[in-house]
């Protein structure tokens, strides 16, 4: 079963309380079958690949969940320093991975205008995946706690929190949430 599989996965990536990765499994699992479900155009048929939709790489609901749970935790860790977010001004991207996530944070409002009018909810999972890459190739060659530039530092975590806040609102959409951690 998919809560099963999700669990084991949990908990071979993590020391997790038993508890805590069953709930986890659960809201895990339950992403990995509607995104994977919802990401395949409806008037054409598909396979119910179990180990695919469980997968925490590629276009799935585990690795869009994993990337909205690594934003919260960043952001997380910013206010564990005794820090206080704040809603600020973004500043002209630094590199090209900050445009190219800046770029298709823009999208989402063009992106779920479409979806719903053409009642596609595949184009949403299209843009999640597409902004979940943006984010991690901007995150993996960012640091965004370490940036000694306050103004800096501020604006990766307005866009950091922007990025989180979309990818939320995308998966409500499609009728799952994320878990605080994974």
């Amino acid at each position: 079963d998919i809560d099963e599989e999700m669990y084991h996965k949990i908990r071979d990536n993590h020391e997790i309380d038993p508890e805590e990765a069953r709930a986890t499994a659960k809201i895990v699992g339950l992403s990995a079958i509607k995104y994977g479900d919802l990401s395949n155009q409806a008037s054409k048929d598909y396979v119910f690949d179990l180990d695919r939709f469980t997968s925490f790489e590629g276009n799935t609901g585990p690795y869009i969940l994993y990337t909205i749970v690594r934003t919260k935790s960043i952001l997380g860790k910013y206010k564990e320093e005794g820090n206080e977010l704040k809603k600020g001004a973004l500043l002209a991207p630094k590199s090209d991975s900050e445009k190219a996530l800046m770029l298709s944070v823009s999208r989402f409002n063009g992106v779920v205008e479409n979806a719903f009018e053409e009642k596609a909810p595949h184009k949403i999972c299209a843009y999640i995946y597409e902004l979940a890459n943006e984010f991690n190739h901007f995150y993996h060659e960012t640091k965004i706690l370490s940036e000694q530039d306050e103004a800096r530092k501020a604006s990766y975590l307005a866009l950091l929190d922007l990025v989180r806040e979309v990818l939320e609102t995308c998966i409500d959409l499609l009728g799952f949430s994320a878990p605080e951690r994974m």
